[in-house]
Formats: structure tokens, C-alpha cells, sequence
């Protein structure tokens, strides 16, 4: 592990994105395979634009990817967070699970 991910600061970072619960359901519904902001907000009931917020902080910290799948955004796990261990996230500190 490099000293910048086992930092202190870069591990509190990552943590404190996922201080939020829509952000941790949304990676948890996220765990199964890409989806639309249709298929997630169907599942979690929230206003297109809070999770269009959401989705937009875990981008930017790395946790998901998006894809344009004709005019919708597909989103997905950013292959560098997801793990081969039973619903882990590695988090490059430590590794996050939703057993």
C-alpha cells in the first residue's frame, strides 16, 4: 500500500463521503451491476436531483463510473474499489463491507 493511501487524511477523506446513508445505499444497489438514476431512484424514493448530487461526490472521490447508454448515464462501481471479497469496497485504507 502507498504511503498516500494509507495516509491518515486520505482514509478520513474516503470515510467522510460515506458518512452519508444515501451515499452508502446507493453503492450497496450499485454492488449488483450498473443502473440508471430511474432504476436507483425507484429503489431509494429520492428527487432526481439530491441523487443526481450523490452521485456526483462519489464520482469525484473515485467510488463510481458513468457511461452514456444513448441519452441516460449508466452508473457503476469504479473497478478500483470493488473487491472479490463478499460485498467489500476497498477503500485503499481499509475495506468496507455490507455483509
Amino acid at each position: 500500500m502507498s504511503s498516500r493511501t494509507s495516509s491518515p487524511s486520505f482514509c478520513a477523506d474516503k470515510l467522510k463521503t460515506l458518512a452519508d446513508s444515501t451515499r452508502l445505499a446507493v453503492l450497496e444497489l450499485l454492488w449488483s451491476g450498473p443502473k440508471h438514476v430511474g432504476e436507483m431512484n425507484a429503489v431509494l424514493g429520492l428527487e432526481q436531483s439530491l441523487l443526481s448530487h450523490h452521485l456526483k461526490v462519489l464520482r469525484d472521490k473515485g467510488f463510481v463510473e458513468a457511461k452514456r447508454d444513448g441519452k441516460a448515464v449508466q452508473y457503476y462501481l469504479a473497478p478500483t474499489v470493488r473487491t472479490n471479497a463478499s460485498k467489500a469496497l476497498d477503500l485503499g485504507c481499509c475495506l468496507l463491507s455490507f455483509d
